[in-house]
């Protein structure tokens, strides 16, 4: 698990998760492991690998306990996944992750669609996958991510209110940090930094991710405003891969390349090295011929005389 403190950010590359689940092709299992390792030697830290769901849901990720595996070959990394429920904990934790993040929607009509339950009964389903956490992986880190924090394509508006009281009821349920997820590419910039304000307020150091979608173009907006509040872990997935597939509407991920770009030409450390992490767009490539990839970086190029902050390079 990564314990280097070589940032100010931490970027949170979702891509392997959130970006395999929303596509129609699915990646082998070895393409999945040489794109996680290209990943991993940009110097990321922290890599969400895979979701411990039904094969027969999300048949892109029934392999993701392969893929743990291998992803723990990275020692500076903290290995990732995403489980619904108490049996994907016990399988994330057989596995060997590092950290679990469970999806808990402030929207009910989301939340039947997306884990068949509703918001309160996953605030319960939080409680268990800590007691079980508690008594047989005290080491692993439990994160719970707000979904559609900032509106719902299903309902419209989700209240500040039930967002942060939602946040609340998961940190005194046991999680260790709560983020805030824009599932549906609705957050603007100033919603943000009042929504995260109050998370940060209401959870101290409990105050988790900001995970942002540019379906309207403002996704590294959203980022930086979370930034500009205090927030300092910033999901992103390369190429821009991804959405929910239970959110109607709901597209691309904030670029892994551009967020981690405006960050270093603001002096600010994420800790990746540019060109590896552009570089392993080739890998993505690979393994999902013919998928469109985003990112105005990777496009454009590093401007002349670029100067990222101060990294540790990837070994």
């Amino acid at each position: 698990m990564a314990t280097s403190h070589s940032f100010d950010v931490l970027i949170s590359e979702v891509g392997p998760r959130d970006g395999l689940q929303s596509v129609g092709s699915t990646m082998c299992t070895v393409d999945k492991c040489a794109w996680i390792d290209a990943l991993a030697a940009s110097g990321l830290q922290e890599i969400e690998v895979g979701s411990f769901v039904s094969p027969k849901l999300l048949p892109q990720m029934a392999d993701t306990a392969a893929v743990v595996r291998h992803a723990l070959r990275h020692p500076q990394l903290t290995v990732m996944a995403l489980v619904p429920n108490l049996r994907g904990a016990q399988s994330a934790i057989d596995a060997g992750v590092h950290k679990i993040t469970l999806p808990i929607s402030a929207s009910s009509a989301h939340s039947m669609a997306n884990v068949r339950k509703s918001p309160q009964e996953m605030v319960g389903e939080v409680r268990n996958i800590i007691a079980l956490r508690d008594e047989i992986a005290p080491h692993v880190h439990v994160e719970a991510g707000i979904s559609t924090a900032f509106g719902c394509t299903m309902l419209g508006v989700v209240p500040d209110d039930e967002v942060i009281a939602l946040a609340a009821a998961c940190a005194h349920a046991g999680a260790d940090e709560v983020g805030l997820s824009d599932t549906t590419g609705m957050a603007n910039p100033a919603q943000v930094q009042r929504l995260f304000k109050r998370l940060i307020a209401e959870l101290g150091d409990k105050a988790g991710a900001a995970h942002m979608h540019n379906t309207r173009g403002l996704g590294l907006a959203n980022c930086l405003a979370a930034y500009e509040v205090g927030t300092r872990t910033f999901d992103a997935s390369l190429g821009g891969l991804g959405g929910c597939p239970y959110a109607p509407g709901a597209s691309g991920n904030v670029v892994t390349e551009d967020l981690v770009f405006m960050f270093e030409a603001m002096g600010v450390r994420t800790g990746v090295n540019l060109e590896r992490l552009i570089a392993a767009r080739t890998q993505l490539a690979h393994g999902l011929p013919g998928e469109p990839l985003y990112g105005m970086t990777p496009l454009a190029g590093l401007p002349k005389g670029f100067e990222p902050a101060a990294y540790a390079p990837a070994s």
